[in-house]
């Protein structure tokens, strides 16, 4: 049974961060660590919230606890998404470095989550800049979304072509691996779901049927989804598989 510390929210109305990950991860063998970076009443997309930002130490000192009763080698993961602060940024990628050093076959999963005014997610000033400066080269595996994906590479991308090169030039920053969690208007069609995974030889298109939710999207699939490949990728299954691409195309 592989051990991945998960930071990132909580919400007790709801689901989203580690409210949303952490059972289906636990359910497919993983033991999750949670570690929350918020905890608010329901996730953002409401509009208002009550609840609070977990102060930048306050992770570290967990961690620290954790490391303190000789259990930090055992960690397998450090899966970081939601952040309350960029300074919680600096503090998780500190975690990283003392996870890696008492384990070096440790691996971090970044959702670099940079918010989506659309859909209501909003982050806290300074994060996105984090997430472009310290989290991409320091990730083994990263996982935007097509907004996120922009963000990083710092270019439009408007086809499933674009959104292979993108990822490609992540790669050469740092990860081996990048999930773009919902291509949207960069898909092949606009009546399907797609996500792209790529790595630095290979790119597999993943598609599903598109769901009318109504208005208001669903939240914490992209939370879901980052776990899940991260708990397949521990179990063994080859990267596309873990991914769910056994319904995509190699391309």
């Amino acid at each position: 049974m592989k051990n991945i510390l998960a930071i990132q929210s909580h919400v007790v109305f709801g689901h989203a961060g580690n409210s949303a990950a952490e059972f289906p991860m636990r359910r497919l063998g993983a033991n999750v660590w949670p570690l929350n970076t918020v905890q608010f009443s329901n996730h953002t997309q409401y509009g208002k919230w009550t609840g609070c930002v977990m102060p930048p130490s306050h992770l570290t000192e967990i961690v620290q606890g954790i490391a303190d009763i000789g259990q930090l080698a055992h960690c397998d993961a450090v899966l970081s998404g939601y952040l309350g602060s960029a300074e919680q940024g600096e503090h998780i990628l500190g975690i990283v470095r003392q996870v890696k050093a008492a384990n070096p076959q440790a691996k971090y999963f970044c959702d670099p989550v940079m918010g989506h005014p659309e859909k209501g997610c909003i982050v806290a000033p300074g994060v996105a800049e984090f997430h472009v400066r310290y989290a991409l080269p320091a990730s083994d595996i990263i996982a935007p979304n097509l907004i996120e994906l922009e963000i990083l590479s710092k270019h439009s991308v408007n086809s499933v072509d674009d959104a292979v090169q993108a990822a490609r030039e992540l790669i050469a920053q740092g990860p081996e691996i990048v999930l773009v969690k919902h291509l949207a208007r960069a898909g092949y069609s606009s009546e399907r779901f797609e996500m792209l995974l790529v790595t630095a030889q290979e790119a597999w298109h993943i598609s599903r049927p598109l769901v009318d939710f109504g208005s208001r999207q669903p939240v914490g699939v992209g939370d879901v989804t980052s776990g899940l490949l991260l708990v397949k990728l521990f179990a063994g299954r080859d990267v596309a598989a873990g991914a769910g691409a056994r319904y995509g195309g190699s391309l």
